[in-house]
């Protein structure tokens, strides 16, 4: 009897130990799915903060070339720009609550009924994902604003987004009322294509030259001029030839 009861816990013993052994090696493999769960949602999150980061990043080093130019060597001659073009201007303080419907005839928008308030000056350049409606920016127009306009050709060309945000860095600032500027997209969803296959357009709300300034509505035109391609000289021309003090609001930022 004594050899069998001997015999009983050798039998348990190593059955313990296989217990053991496999509760071991269980604990073992849960550690490492663990351990993996862990690394996995680790470079999730490097991976999302990279992906984060790496545009802006992209952003800089792209624009960084066009620091020390000038406004007028960034982007094509002024030759890729036809002549300005205007036609008499409506609207002028004429307001409408946020989110109203608002039809405009032009494509882009240089005039019009519009927004209650502008887009702060602060901000110069929008995309199609964060641009303010058309109805706020022709406030801004009325204030003074030109606006470059970039369509949907523009947007998929890295070269010339570079250049638009670089032109628009020339403009930070919001106590120097000469850097009234922005860039903006316009969309199919915003209306029909630049006229004569053109990409690019720079509009502005005119009373029809500064020593117009107090006449009223009677002289204020639209300004557009179009561009087959970013041209900062043609901009700096529009904009020393309709400067923000040629506008029916003037002092409104």
């Amino acid at each position: 009897m004594a050899k069998s009861s001997k015999s009983s816990r050798t039998v348990r013993n190593e059955r313990q130990k296989v217990v053991e052994q496999m509760r071991a090696q269980q604990k073992a493999a849960e550690r490492r799915r663990g351990q993996a769960i862990v690394a996995i949602c680790v470079f999730v999150a490097v991976a999302i903060i990279v992906a984060a980061a790496w545009g802006p990043m992209v952003d800089h080093f792209r624009t960084a070339k066009y620091a020390n130019k000038a406004l007028e060597e960034i982007g094509a001659p002024a030759s890729v720009c036809l002549k300005p073009t205007t036609k008499p201007a409506t609207g002028n303080q004429e307001h409408l609550p946020d989110g109203s419907p608002i039809s405009y005839p032009d494509n882009p928008p240089a005039f019009g009924k519009h927004y209650i308030d502008p887009d702060p000056m602060a901000r110069k350049f929008y995309t199609a994902q964060d641009r303010p409606p058309l109805g706020t920016l022709v406030h801004n127009e009325e204030h003074g604003y030109s606006i470059l306009w970039y369509d949907d050709s523009v947007a998929g060309s890295s070269t010339q987004m570079s250049q638009i945000r670089a032109i628009a860095d020339k403009f930070a600032g919001t106590t120097d009322l000469r850097h009234k500027f922005k860039a903006v997209p316009w969309t199919a969803d915003d209306g029909n294509a630049f006229p004569d296959g053109r990409h690019i357009a720079f509009t502005h709300w005119s009373v029809g030259g500064t020593q117009n300034a107090a006449s009223g509505q009677a002289k204020q035109v639209g300004v557009w001029q179009y561009c087959s391609s970013v041209s900062g000289a043609a901009l700096k021309t529009f904009m020393t030839d309709y400067p923000f003090s040629d506008s029916p609001e003037p002092n409104g930022v």
